[in-house]
This record gives C-alpha cells, structure tokens and sequence, in this order.
C-alpha cells in the first residue's frame, strides 16, 4: 500500500520526533515509524468504511420524506437508484471487511451531522443527477459513482479534516494518498473483485514483482539516520558557515540527514532521485528557502562538491 515517497515521508517525520526529543531510542524511533505507518492503513479503513453509512443517510432522508404529512408524488416515489448501490452491501456484508473494522471499533455512527451535510453536497452535484437519470444500473456504474464521491468530496473538506486530526495526530497528511486507494478498491469491486486488505507495504502487493522490500527499505532509512544523527549534523554545519548551528532548521536538517543516510544505506539509487525526493517534501514541510538550502547541502555531502 505505501509507496517509497510516502515512506521517506514517514522516516523524515520519525527522524524529525527524534530530532525534537533526543531521549528517544532506536526502538522507540522504530516503533514510531511502524506506528505511523500502520495508521496509514487504518485511515483507508475509517474511509471506505464510510460508503454504507453514506448510503443509509440517503435511504433515511428518502423514509422521512416519505412519512411526510403530505408528500409530493417525487417524495412518494423517489428514485432509489443510489440507495441500491451495489458498493454499500458488498463491503457491509463482506466478512473479513466488517470484522475489521469491528475489531478496529470505527464508526460513523457519531458523525452524523458531517453525514447529512455530505450527502447534502452530493444530492447537488452535476455527476450525481447524471448517475441517477443515467438510465443504466450496473455495478460498473454504482463503483464508478463512489469513485468520484472519493476523488471530489473528501479531500478540502473542513469538517472531516476536523474529526481525522482528533482520532489520530498520524492523520493529517495522508488523507489525499488514502482516498486514491479508497477509489481503487471500489473500481475493483465494479470489475467483480472481492474485497482484500491492501499489504501495508507496496512492494507486498502481488502486481510488484520486483521490487525490493520497502519495509527492509525505510527501517534501514531510520536506522542509519537515526544511528548516524550527529555526524551528519556536523557535515551540515561544516559546509553552511554562514548559519548558525544553533539556528538550522529542524525540518530542514531532518530532511538532509534522511537524504544522507539514504545515500549511504543504498549507494546503488541515483542520487539526483534522492536529492530530488527530499527537495519535493521540503516543499509541503518547510519554509519556501527550503528547496534550494535542502537541494545545495545535500548535493555538496553527497557529491563531495
């Protein structure tokens, strides 16, 4: 499921707790690390978990407009097309799925206000009318529909960003990653595939053939920024007299020790993708004279300029 970039993410921020509270041991970091990666996982989960209270927000919406004193004849009738969704059942009913997500306690039940505003928002879309006048009902169609429910409606949304920070502080930033999975997953229920717990690992997934063990990848990432810590230091304070050691940015030097110690621990990786890798995260972690600062001293060590 994690790719090498959202990984380097998850051992800069490791590095980083480490920078910030130096009593923390190797196994303390690593722990860290695997912890962070796991909830990666586990917000997937909480996502996709979503689609069956989704869709029984739009059925109740349906019965109280029904029971009204005086219903129109839409209200009477109304179209069930989405509250029949194929999606919903086929993750609810589905046993490995919903043990999960028992076993892990989450649940919309709390979030109904962000529940009604949600299918609120969608009942109005452009996408949604075109689903259900479509005239079509497949589960090609339902799993396309859930799709763009996940790409457009999640991501910028105040209200959801509010309740991921308060169940998890390893939440924030991997929202984004997490909804493009939800949308494979649910394109692979349209295509007839049972639902599968993603290897939390990219290079598990039965499509990598090749590809080198990205858990043995970011534990030796870790590792040797952890263990190598101030000897890199002292190679970033040698070569940027100017600064003041005291006053180097802490993101900044996390981000050139990781970078550092990727190039030792795998010298075979080109290091223009490395420097690059980490000139790119400095863009959503840093100050904006972080690209250049992190792109000039992690060429200088690494390239012995």
């Amino acid at each position: 499921m994690l790719n090498r970039r959202i990984l380097r993410i998850k051992a800069f921020k490791a590095i980083y707790s480490y920078a910030e509270n130096p009593g923390m041991t190797l196994k303390d970091t690593q722990a860290l690390l695997e912890l962070s990666s796991e909830s990666t996982r586990d917000l997937y989960l909480f996502m996709l978990s979503i689609v069956a209270p989704l869709t029984e927000e739009a059925n109740s919406r349906i019965e109280a407009a029904r029971s009204k004193f005086n219903p129109t004849e839409d209200e009477l009738n109304p179209n069930l097309k989405f509250v029949q969704n194929r999606i919903a059942p086929l993750l609810s009913q589905d046993p490995d799925f919903s043990k999960l997500i028992a076993k892990k306690k989450m649940s919309w039940e709390q979030y109904d206000v962000l529940l009604r505003h949600l299918y609120e928002t969608i009942r109005g879309r452009k996408y949604f009318k075109d689903y259900l006048e479509s005239g079509e009902s497949s589960l090609e169609e339902d799993a396309r529909l859930w799709a763009r429910i996940f790409e457009r409606e999640f991501e910028d949304n105040a209200e959801l960003a509010e309740i991921l920070e308060d169940l998890s502080i390893y939440w924030n930033d991997d929202l984004a990653y997490v909804l493009s999975w939800c949308c494979r997953t649910v394109r692979s229920l349209g295509d007839g595939d049972r639902w599968e717990l993603p290897p939390l690992y990219q290079s598990d997934l039965k499509s990598s053939d090749g590809f080198s063990s990205d858990k043995a990848f970011v534990t030796s990432l870790v590792t040797r920024a952890y263990t190598n810590f101030d000897n890199y230091f002292k190679a970033v304070a040698e070569r940027t007299p100017k600064w003041d050691k005291d006053r180097l940015c802490t993101t900044d030097l996390c981000l050139i020790v990781c970078g550092l110690a990727e190039a030792e621990a795998f010298p075979e990786m080109p290091t223009k993708v490395i420097i690059n890798e980490y000139v790119e995260i400095s863009k959503y972690y840093s100050t904006p004279e972080s690209r250049s600062f992190v792109n000039g001293v992690l060429d200088k060590i690494i390239n012995k300029h």
